[in-house]
């Protein structure tokens, strides 16, 4: 596919910015051809405009025309083949295997959502027939529904350039969901952007989408994104990256005079607590786990786990040496871009003068430039309890280990934890109930809760919640991952007292689409 370096404004390539960049290989630091061109301001407004006026077409397609598109789209990126993968190790040096798997998951996402439009029941359809006769006063017939928001602004992820990017989770639920899509590209893969858009666009067209259904545009300053979530026909945005970045979009977006939602999953530090029991029976055990997940895509998961929480014995001072041991045998890897291998240089640098801090074990450099090196550090629960940094994510692969004095120290630094995407705890069965409190606690702070494993991994499934409280996430009660993720892009609908030939079909008393509803109270299928 020979790429072209411009913007993708519904049907149309164009090329109207004045300032271009390069993706750039970060295993030899070379620029990799195409240049891109930076959106410009008409760029992004005639992309919003299109997706306006594709979303009062598009809301109204059949669920089966929408799972259609969406099962096209995951053809058609398969179709691509090896030219999408290839493309995507050169501008993220990630390997083969795992950007195969990664294409999987991506494909995957969007047959999922496919099957939700067919099977109907997101849409939350609740009924409740009127009264007439009802004394004092009669009741109406009441109908709601979940409706789509308008168009959605997506921005691209720098580590999953394919599941968290152009045609990734966000794109997918909000496609489903019925909002025309326009992406904000990652400046780091634009090639494989490219690539991806164009697939979607030849699904667009292959099953008579209407134009403006999807855009996506470039750009490495932040004004081509604040655009984006500037433009009054923009309704919600979703977003998976930095804190830095995240909040910044959301800060924009609550100060348009109509202020719209962000869905910002912003990275977490993921603690992870030994229980003594767990450590007495398989400390060795865990500590390899833990290092295996530490050092896993060279740190940069959102899921990576930053912290390790343990009661000081015996047995944590073993599982110390154990996992400084795996730690110090971890090859440096290469990183996602310079910028990524910078920003965990200072955050570990940051750390490291923090009084208190000291190198446990450390792994082996590399050569090049855009090695990330693997790092254990070891504090006390006092000193993590004055350092509020100590908390903050550090993206890449290194984890701190936390020591408290006792178990009523473990839980006042579990208490002074904020918003994470997960937390695990390892135990020995018996003293799990001695540490419900514990399990309460952490219930608080996190939106998925681990047992005896580790948080990489994020299985995608109708279960599957992956968000958090803040500042793991702008809103706590929303996932970017799993079928619930569709809701982020939909409102509630009521009609009351509507003709049943002007109502939708999802609230048609014969209910046509077979969909599971909520009528008078009752879970049903049947008709009304």
């Amino acid at each position: 596919m020979k790429l072209t370096g411009e913007q993708i404004i519904g049907s149309t390539f164009s090329k109207q910015g004045a300032k271009t960049f390069n993706a750039v290989n970060p295993v030899d630091g070379q620029r990799i051809e195409p240049s891109y061109y930076e959106a410009a301001a008409d760029e992004v407004d005639k992309a919003l405009h299109l997706a306006q006026e594709a979303f009062l077409f598009y809301r109204k397609n059949k669920p089966s025309e929408k799972a259609a598109f969406l099962e096209r789209i995951a053809d058609e990126i398969l179709a691509l083949g090896d030219e999408l993968i290839q493309r995507c190790m050169k501008e993220t040096a990630l390997p083969e295997a795992r950007l195969e798997g990664e294409r999987g998951r991506t494909v995957n996402q969007l047959k999922l959502f496919a099957r939700v439009l067919l099977e109907g029941s997101w849409v939350e359809a609740r009924i409740d027939t009127a009264i007439p006769d009802r004394e004092p006063v009669p009741k109406p017939d009441l109908r709601r529904m979940l409706i789509p928001l308008g168009p959605v602004g997506v921005f691209g992820a720098s580590n999953f350039p394919l599941a968290f990017s152009v045609a990734g989770g966000d794109t997918a639920s909000a496609l489903a969901a019925g909002c025309p899509v326009v992406v904000k590209a990652h400046p780091a893969h634009p090639g494989t952007s490219e690539m991806v858009s164009r697939a979607i666009l030849k699904a667009a067209q292959q099953t008579s989408m209407p134009e403006g259904i999807f855009s996506m545009v470039h750009g490495q300053s932040v004004e081509v994104g604040m655009a984006i979530v500037n433009h009054p026909f923009a309704k919600a945005i979703g977003f998976t990256g930095s804190f830095k970045g995240g909040k910044a979009l959301f800060d924009a977006a609550v100060r348009r005079p109509e202020p719209i939602p962000v869905y910002a999953e912003m990275g977490s530090t993921n603690p992870v607590f030994l229980l003594p029991g767990a450590l007495k029976k398989r400390g060795e055990t865990i500590a390899k786990g833990l290092a295996g997940s530490v050092t896993l895509g060279v740190g940069q998961f959102c899921t990576n786990p930053g912290l390790v929480f343990v009661i000081q014995s015996k047995e944590a001072d073993d599982f110390i040496n154990y996992a400084a041991a795996e730690i110090s045998a971890v090859n440096a890897g290469i990183m996602l871009t310079d910028k990524i291998k910078a920003s965990y240089n200072l955050g570990i640098e940051t750390l490291l003068h923090i009084e208190g801090v000291e190198v446990k074990g450390r792994g082996k450099p590399g050569e090049g430039s855009c090695q990330g090196i693997a790092l254990l550090m070891q504090t006390t629960a006092e000193v993590f309890l004055k350092n509020p940094r100590l908390e903050e994510e550090v993206f890449g692969p290194s984890t701190i280990i936390v020591t408290a004095a006792d178990k009523y120290q473990l839980m006042e630094a579990a208490s002074y934890l904020r918003g994470h995407l997960t937390a695990t705890l390892h135990h020995s069965g018996s003293e799990l109930e001695e540490y419900a409190q514990l399990v309460d606690l952490l219930e608080s702070r996190v939106g998925r809760l681990l047992m005896d494993g580790f948080p990489t991994g994020v299985e995608v499934c109708p279960s599957m919640h992956h968000g958090g409280p803040f500042p793991a996430t702008t809103d706590v009660r929303t996932t970017s991952v799993g079928t619930a993720a569709i809701k982020r892009f939909a409102r509630p609908i009521c009609y009351q007292n509507f003709p049943h030939s002007s109502l939708p079909d999802e609230l048609k008393d014969e209910n046509p689409l077979k969909i599971l509803r909520l009528v008078n109270g009752q879970g049903t299928r049947d008709k009304v």
